[in-house]
């Protein structure tokens, strides 16, 4: 199963459990009033928007290459992970914040408690069962890696979105069940504001994460460097060319790979034979690297008095 399949799977997976689980919440919020329900409500409403976002920019990244756009439409991928950033940051975080805020400076005291606490505990169960979905998913994409250093370095944006908005949202969850158990116990309202005031600065730290990790993909990342290893070693692992004197690459998609060698090749060899050479350093390093679609290979003879550090 591909990343991009891997990652579809989780977004369907958390786009069902936050479509279910948001319209639970509204519901429980308007019979006991809670802010921390409405917080989550609407945290679970932006979430559904974004997993449907996610799968609208997939599907637009498959789009063919036009005159207009000749390295295709990969980076819609990216889009569409920046969009959800401002929607979780503007959505689901600041009116969080907001309306706890208002709870706090105008506290009551919750009807039906038991409905809230008793949403608020199946949705955990909800939740952690399409991050644990999320973490299945994603684990042949990581491999040996931390989530941390996953989320940071991938270069495909929708596993490392589904999982920190599931992870957000389970964290959410617990704050919104202790601001309403301390209210219940309490009978101070206040306790619910200052829930729901914890789950607005989790998203906002959330949406903050996500969006200078998806700007990062945005203005255009190399290969990793696995893969920026994997690239020289095939180029130089035969005699078509002598060395490397610059390597670049950049990612114009998750999966797609645009690779630009200046090679040096031996001066004594006629053009047929540099053309020839350079066909088979591209096809060894496609099998190298399957993303690298896009190989561009300028031959050149290395001069003591222009030669370059190599990359």
């Amino acid at each position: 199963m591909s990343e991009k399949q891997q990652g579809n799977t989780a977004i369907i997976a958390a786009l069902l459990a936050n479509l279910g689980i948001a319209v639970t919440k509204f519901i429980a919020y308007l019979i006991s009033h809670s802010s921390s329900m409405l917080a989550e409500s609407v945290h679970s409403l932006a979430d559904t928007g974004n997993q449907f976002l996610l799968l609208i920019g997939g599907k637009r990244a498959r789009r063919e290459p036009t005159p207009e756009h000749p390295f295709g439409f990969g980076r819609e991928r990216y889009v569409s992970a920046f969009v959800v950033s401002i929607v979780l940051f503007s959505l689901g975080g600041l009116f969080a914040v907001y309306e706890g805020i208002e709870k706090v400076a105008n506290p009551h005291p919750l009807e039906n408690w038991w409905l809230p606490v008793a949403v608020l505990l199946v949705s955990i169960v909800l939740e952690g069962l399409s991050l644990r979905t999320a973490l299945k998913e994603s684990h042949a994409a990581r491999g040996d890696a931390r989530l941390i250093s996953f989320v940071r370095h991938a270069k495909a944006p929708e596993l490392p979105v589904v999982l920190l908005e599931d992870t957000a949202a389970l964290t959410g969850l617990v704050f919104a069940l202790a601001g309403v158990g301390l209210t219940t116990i309490t009978g101070n309202g206040i306790w619910d504001g200052i829930g729901t005031i914890a789950i607005g600065v989790l998203l906002v730290a959330v949406a903050l994460v996500l969006g200078v990790e998806t700007k990062s993909l945005l203005i255009g990342e190399s290969a990793s460097t696995a893969d920026l290893e994997r690239i020289r070693a095939a180029a130089l692992a035969g005699d078509d060319i002598e060395s490397i004197i610059h390597l670049r690459t950049l990612h114009i998609g998750p999966d797609d790979l645009l690779v630009a060698i200046k090679a040096s090749v031996r001066p004594t060899e006629s053009a047929a034979e540099i053309a020839q050479g350079i066909d088979v350093v591209e096809q060894r390093i496609r099998a190298a690297v399957p993303a690298a679609r896009l190989i561009f290979v300028e031959p050149d003879i290395r001069r003591e008095q222009t030669q370059s550090p190599q990359l």
